[in-house]
């Protein structure tokens, strides 16, 4: 039986991109030795490392003046090393899930936190409307796309602050205008590659402005200076990144990626709002592309579990919804098909026939 991959990250990769990490593993460029063996300091391995930062520019469109970072601890290190980096005294956060909240959290032990606004009392189900960002502050940051609850901002904003957001998830999906940006992360397990590796985009003149003294390896000078190579870096994660960014280059940038992207929503969310059985959880106005969220109707709650394992049963694989929400989750990344999403809606329309 065929496997339908859905998991919300790790997740879905092409399966090209799987092959060539594979046998990268097993002998690196016929080298004789594997990818996970050699010295990142090698001659081998640093033309890896330039091109995957080339490709992220070239990709992304980013303008010069950015450095392009390859770490390691996930964005979650990221909620601790942008105020560590950017805040002096004050910054503004939006808060619309579980992530946003979370890199608050951190921020506030370097200074005061502005929450420009916050969609918590409904469950995050709605990005908020109608916000300002005071103009004192050192930036005002947002997480573009929200895993968990499935809402997504799919725009760059014109603010007059430095504006710094948290693309883990929908990152490489869309062009983005890096230049309206003082930073951009996220991990990689999402768009960009397997777990293990964190892409970070800084804008090189806005470091080195605040007062505190920074700790070697969250400075964020460090890497930019080193190339990433201060400390040994996650060769693999960031050789499979290369790979996927080659592929995603082959399929024609990210406006292609964006063009499927809008397919296969249209493809999914078309079926969760025609049958009578399931809903979606979120604004319309505000879906996300990546993070298809959807549960029974009231009427049809008891259903949930049956359709959970008849799904399982389908070769449905990680669309169990986060265990903060229940339901269910299609997560459809980059490497996700037309025919997977296809698959799925088969699946919720053959469950509707039988009851």
């Amino acid at each position: 039986m065929k496997k339908y991959n859905f998991n919300a990250g790790p997740c879905i990769l092409d399966r090209s991109v799987i092959e060539k990490t594979a046998e990268a593993i097993l002998d690196f460029n016929g080298i004789g030795l594997s990818l996970a063996e050699i010295s990142h300091r090698s001659k081998d391995f640093q033309p890896v490392i330039d091109e995957a930062e080339a490709l992220v520019k070239e990709l992304l469109d980013v303008p010069e003046g950015y450095s392009v970072l390859f770490l390691g601890g996930g964005a979650s290190l990221e909620f601790c090393m942008i105020p560590y980096n950017f805040l002096n005294k004050k910054a503004a956060y939006l808060n619309t899930g579980v992530w946003a909240k979370k890199a608050m959290k951190e921020a506030k032990l370097f200074g005061e936190v502005v929450e420009v606004a916050s969609s918590a009392d409904a469950n995050y189900t709605f990005i908020p409307k109608g916000w300002t960002v005071p103009e004192d502050v050192d930036y005002f940051h947002f997480t573009t796309n929200n895993t968990i609850y499935g809402t997504e901002i799919r725009k760059d904003f014109d603010l007059k602050v430095p504006v710094i957001a948290d693309m883990s998830s929908d990152i490489f999906s869309r062009p983005v205008d890096v230049s309206k940006y003082t930073a951009i992360y996220g991990g990689a397990q999402k768009n960009l590659s397997m777990a293990g590796v964190t892409i970070v985009i800084v804008k090189n003149d806005a470091l080195g402005k605040v007062d505190r003294p920074i700790p070697t390896m969250l400075d964020y000078r460090t890497h930019v200076e080193k190339g990433s190579m201060f400390n040994t870096p996650p060769v693999v994660p960031i050789y499979t990144a290369l790979e996927n960014m080659r592929w995603m280059k082959a399929q024609g940038g990210v406006k292609a990626m964006e063009k499927l992207a809008k397919e296969r929503a249209e493809i999914v969310y078309g079926e969760i709002d025609r049958n009578k059985l399931f809903r979606g959880t979120v604004a319309e106005e505000d879906r996300s592309l990546m993070n298809l969220c959807f549960v029974m109707k009231d009427e049809y709650a008891e259903l949930e579990k049956e359709f959970m394992e008849f799904a399982t049963s389908k070769g449905m694989v990680g669309i169990k919804g986060h265990r903060s929400v229940g339901g269910f989750r299609a997560s459809c990344y980059n490497a996700q098909t037309i025919e997977g999403c296809k698959a799925l809606v088969a699946c919720m329309k053959e469950f509707e026939a039988m009851h």
